[in-house]
Parts: C-alpha cells; structure tokens; sequence
C-alpha cells in the first residue's frame, strides 16, 4: 500500500475508533444510600436508577409530560375509579423472568402495604384493589376518582419490582431498563451495562458509570482533567463561565422541581408557633442566598411550588425581607431576645453554602443556630425519619409535591385539617379549571401559615463533553436519563 493511502487508512480507522464510543462517564455529588427507589426518599437512588434501571407502567418525559411506560395502553371507566393497563408483549427483567400483570400487583401490594416502606406511601392509598385479569392486562380500582393517579404512577416510586428479587433489591437490583446493574464500589461508583433483551429501542451506549464526588473542588479538577464526561448538576456554579467558555464543554442550564426550602420542625417549640416560624422566613434574603451560595443559579419561590409550572403563584411579598419585622414578630410571640435551635445540613453544596448564610442572616435577629453537618444517610435518619431537627435545608425535587403538606406524620409535621380537606378534593377534582383554582389555594395556604421558609427553585447545571448528545437538560423529576445519549460521530 503507498505511504499516503496507509495514513490516511490509520487516520479513517482512529476516527471510527472514536467515533464508535459507546462507555460514558457521569458524576453525581451524591451516592445513593441503597438502590431501592421504592422503600427511600433519597432521590439520589432514582438519579442513577430512574428509566435506566427500574421502570413504571407511566413515566416523565423531559418536558414533564406522562406517557405510557410498561403500559402500552389503557382505559379508564366513566366513573374515573378503574383503570384498565395493557401491558406491553415481551419484557423481561434482566434476570430473564418474564414480566407480566402479577409483578404489577406484587408491585403496587407492596407500595401501599401496612409495612411499606415507601416514600411516598400516600400516593398509593387511594388504591382499593388491584387484579390481574391475564397476563397483560393489570386492573386497578380506586376508592375514589383520582385525576393524579397516572402522574402518581410514573414517580420511582412507583417502579416495578419482581418479588423473585426483592430480597436483594437494595444491593443488587434487578429492572426491566434498557440497563442492567453491574456493580457498586461502596463510596467510589456504580456501574451499568446495557441489557441486550430490552424490549425497547436499544441504548446506544454499551457500559454506563456513575462516579460520586462530593467535593466541589474536586468535582471541578476531574471534569477539566477529563476524568468523566458528564457532570449533572455540578455542585461549583463559580466555575460554570470556565466551562462555558471551553470548546470542549458544554454547559446545559436547565430547570428541576427542586423546591429549596429551610424547612422547619412544626411540631417542635418555638417552631410550633406560626408567628414565629413567621419571623424566622422575614428573616430570610432569598436573593443574597441565591447570590452567594448559587452564584445566581436559582429563582426566588414564596411557596412550595415550581414558578415554570401555569399554576404558580409568586407569593414571595408575603414573607419578604424584613428584619424589623421579624424582631417584632419574635418579640410578640415572646421570644424579644430570639432563641436557639439546630441546622441540621445534609451535603449538597446549596445547603452547606446557604446554612452558613442563612446562620447569619438568622443571627441578626437574635436567633442562634447550631449548624450540624450530616452525610445523606445521618439526615435520612435523624431529620426525615426522626424528626430529630429544629431546622434544615433540602430541595424537594418531586413533581408537584405540594401535597406532602397534608401529610401531618412528614418530616416537618404541618398540621392543618383545612389543608388536608384541600387535598383531599384537588385530588377527587378532574375539572383542569377547577383544579387550577384549588392549587392557588393550596400555594397561599401553606404560604400564609410560614410552614417553612422557601428560598428558591434549584436550577440544574449539566457540565459535559462538548460531543454527547441526548442529555436532559431539565429536570422533571430526579433523574439521569441515558437511554437517548449518545457520542456525537
């Protein structure tokens, strides 16, 4: 072969080498505590598990909207009670068993069980029956009509599980994904291999890992050494204006269902009184927390809801920045030399960052904060499972979630029986005119009631190879969705 056409055949071969990349690389600042995203609230677990692994009869698109998952189709009856899915032909769990309206009942038995351990459990109780007609058709019969109930489904909460597999679910799990599960190195990475009988269009990438760095120093050297490929919601928003203006990076601003809350413990004194908590949100400057902690990433919230969503109401002037009154408000409730109380932080750097603001901010007004630093899996135990807080700081990054207001046993212990009467008709409400109208009342209640502070929408940053294509740049729910990413050619 002459000289010239074999380099130009070596040049042609290590550009098809590279063009055929088909590994990736993803860091998350957060390792999940195990990968059962049906008994935890750690989001972090559907962050490497959500659509890749696990999958429900509906899921989110990027854009929020529900489409059909495991369920091809479905019917519901007039009276908006039953739900008739039709299951689609051929899918297999990645250990081979078939998956069928059974594992849709073992599933969804076990979600809204006496014992369950689920999340979010509530989701479930309005369901009074479900049955397995033949092998691909599941029926559901709820108590009452729910016109959440397919919204509800395609929360990872609501994934299907196998009971073949249940027992070792939280080491070794087993879905339907396009995705199997490969191997977890405790405190370094998790890996994913592509399942090659997926019943669906195959991934383009063969072999997935996710590498946890809580660090953001650290997270910023190993994306600009080239270390990983994709960083999703890179936890150092300083460094952002770096990356953007790297050719090799590209950085993907987009928006999540994150709502950043320093919740507090209503159910704890002085907390327990809402003139106080009242003063505590007066306190509070959303814009210098945003500034300082996220360097402009994020959009100031009043309440527990997403300003992108044609619902929102911006009720941020109802617990505005004012010192003077929040002095006036602790002195009234009988707190005129302010109190103490802890902050208990788990390790986003949003809460890390904004607790050392907000402990300031706090202090002007005479009340004192003890600041505890916690692991995720400390603050799942004390905080959101043992209630063992006076405050907190966490983004809530579930799908309109405003009814875990009406839940009064949740980690902050709102109790409100006119809010939970709220709930309960939004929930039996399909009338889209009538529902908009009871989601601003719900906005306004809980904003009027201070039950927590709101500080802001979390904004999601994605830094990554400037070649991969198919990423989320929004966050719908919690979620790294690879089945679309691919290198570019």
């Amino acid at each position: 072969m002459p000289r010239l056409a074999l380099v130009a055949a070596l040049l042609f071969a290590a550009h098809g080498a590279a063009a055929q990349q088909t590994d990736l690389t993803v860091a998350l600042q957060l390792e999940p505590p195990h990968l059962d995203p049906t008994s935890a609230a750690a989001g972090a677990i559907d962050s490497v598990l959500y659509s890749n692994v696990f999958e429900g009869l509906t899921k989110f698109t990027e854009t929020g909207a529900v489409v059909p998952g495991l369920a091809q189709s479905w019917e519901i009856s007039d009276d908006g009670k039953v739900y008739t899915f039709h299951l689609r032909e051929g899918v297999t769990f990645h250990d081979g068993t078939a998956f069928d309206a059974s594992d849709v009942v073992f599933s969804l038995d076990r979600a809204r069980a006496d014992d369950s351990q689920n999340a979010q459990k509530a989701l479930f109780d309005g369901i009074a029956e479900v049955t397995a007609a033949d092998p691909q058709t599941a029926t559901v019969t709820l108590a009452e009509p729910d016109g959440d109930f397919l919204f509800n489904l395609a929360w990872g909460d609501a994934v299907m599980v196998a009971p073949e597999t249940i027992d070792g679910i939280k080491q070794t799990p087993v879905g339907t994904g396009p995705f199997r599960f490969a191997r977890w190195v405790t405190g370094d990475r998790i890996e994913l291999a592509r399942h090659d009988g997926y019943w669906g269009d195959a991934p383009a990438l063969s072999d997935v890992t996710f590498r946890f760095i809580a660090d953001p120093t650290a997270a910023f050297a190993a994306m600009m050494a080239q270390d990983i490929d994709v960083f999703a919601s890179f936890p150092a928003p300083e460094n952002l204006p770096m990356f953007d203006s790297d050719p090799r990076f590209q950085v993907l601003h987009g928006t999540t269902e994150g709502e950043t809350i320093l919740a507090m413990n209503n159910a704890q004194p002085p907390l327990d009184d809402p003139n106080v908590r009242a003063a505590v949100a007066h306190a509070i400057d959303r814009q210098a927390i945003i500034d300082g902690a996220m360097f402009g990433q994020g959009t100031p919230i009043g309440t527990h809801f997403a300003p992108h969503n044609p619902d929102y109401v911006d009720l941020t002037d109802l617990s505005a920045h004012d010192p003077d009154a929040s002095r006036e408000l602790l002195a009234g409730a009988g707190y005129p030399e302010g109190f103490t109380t802890t902050l208990k932080l788990p390790p986003p750097s949003y809460a890390r960052r904004g607790g050392e603001i907000i402990a300031a901010q706090l202090r002007q007004v005479g009340i004192s904060t003890e600041i505890v630093n916690l692991e995720w899996a400390q603050w799942l135990e004390e905080v959101f499972r043992g209630k063992d807080f006076g405050m907190t700081i966490v983004s809530h990054t579930e799908p309109f979630d405003i009814g875990i207001y009406a839940r009064p046993d949740y980690y902050f212990q709102y109790r409100n029986a006119g809010f939970q009467d709220l709930m309960t008709t939004l929930t039996a409400t399909t009338d889209p005119a009538a529902r908009s109208d009871l989601i601003r009342q719900a906005q306004r209640m809980i904003a009027e009631d201070h039950v927590n502070a709101f500080l802001f929408q979390l904004g999601f940053a994605t830094v990554a190879d400037a070649r991969v294509r198919g990423l989320w740049t929004n966050q719908p729910t919690q979620a790294t969705n690879l089945t679309a990413v691919h290198w570019a050619q």
